[in-house]
């Protein structure tokens, strides 16, 4: 008896190339697209995919879901002065939450997505681990996971470069083997979350206009609402002074947002809540940890407090951003993450 593999399809290259490999594999595969927009274009390439490689495909309409889960939080988190990742909330919430519940129930076996992460058996256990290819490594978005749904996962591209799936779906003549990769926040139309935001909550407070100041408390000029900036941030700051100076904190309540020199922008701590562990450690223990998605790997110990995590770097990190994820390694391995405060 073949065993059934849903592979959510988005209708790009890595999934269609995903659903391709299981096939050849051996595995009874069916396509699931889900509805997040009203933008019809990915249904219909993902439906296009499935139709060459004589696989059926499957909808499901997600938008209400996905509107509460992770749209609302979005602004709500950019609303608090803090910058989320909304792709860690997707896959929480969306993709390996509701779409998982989706497939299983639809009487798959597994799961599959096309994300560039691998998951090992190893030592008994099913473990996440990094991508082969460190530039698409995509494990940092996926620490949520649980060790029950890793042992119903499959990640087929975790042993490829993104080169090599180009040229594998060209092999494989798949209608999309040319698609370019999606870069911006999928349901940001033309990648401008300051507009989605304002078109969400016009009243909101940290949308409002106030004053850029330094960290003695001097007025350098005036902000447009204080959501529209980051900590790291230096261009479109409109301000001049004799040194470059960047956003070093955002305050909400009194419609600040403050600048200093980059060396302020360094520090060896932080806090961070809502931690998940697909393996916990015995902790205190040192790890190597991501602050973002794009970041280099710092080696930290992590200790537990009442209801937080407190995180300790062996070298100062740069403009550490309240609402992103740090996620923590163990060499290859994806133990967990947190939400920085």
């Amino acid at each position: 008896m073949k065993k059934k593999v849903a592979v959510a399809m988005s209708g790009g290259v890595d999934s269609s190339l995903t659903a391709a490999i299981l096939l050849k594999r051996g595995f009874e595969v069916f396509g699931i697209t889900m509805i997040l927009s009203d933008d019809e274009k990915n249904i219909i390439d993902a439906k296009k995919v499935c139709n060459h490689l004589g696989i059926s495909h499957h909808v499901a309409d997600f938008r209400e879901i996905f509107n509460a889960e992770v749209e609302n939080y979005f602004v709500a988190e950019y609303l608090r002065g803090r910058t989320p990742n909304p792709c860690v909330r997707c896959n929480l919430k969306i993709k390996f939450g509701a779409l998982f519940d989706f497939a299983i129930d639809f009487g798959a076996d597994f799961f599959s997505t096309g994300h560039y992460a691998r998951i090992i058996f190893e030592d008994g256990q099913f473990k996440l681990k990094k991508a082969v290819d460190a530039k698409k490594d995509q494990s940092y978005v996926l620490y949520n996971l649980t060790a029950d749904k890793l042992s119903r996962i499959i990640l087929p591209l975790g042993d490829f470069s993104k080169d090599e799936t180009r040229r594998l779906a060209a092999q494989m003549n798949l209608p999309v083997a040319d698609k370019p990769d999606s870069q911006e926040i999928c349901f940001v139309p033309n990648d401008d979350y300051k507009n989605f935001i304002l078109s969400r909550e016009p009243a909101a407070q940290a949308l409002q206009s106030g004053e850029i100041i330094d960290s003695s408390g001097k007025i350098l000029g005036n902000h447009n609402g204080v959501a529209n900036y980051t900590i790291g941030q230096r261009k479109g700051l409109g301000i001049a002074a004799p040194q470059p100076l960047y956003v070093t904190k955002l305050d909400v309540a009194n419609k600040k947002v403050v600048v200093d020199t980059n060396d302020k922008l360094f520090t060896k701590n932080l806090t961070a809540r809502n931690a998940h562990w697909i393996y916990k450690p015995n902790l205190p223990k040192t790890l190597a940890a991501k602050i973002r998605y794009g970041s280099k790997f710092a080696e930290c110990t992590v200790a537990e407090e009442k209801n937080f995590l407190r995180v300790e770097f062996s070298e100062p990190q740069r403009a550490i951003t309240p609402g992103q994820s740090i996620v923590f390694y163990d060499g290859e391995e994806v133990l967990g993450g947190a939400i920085i405060n």
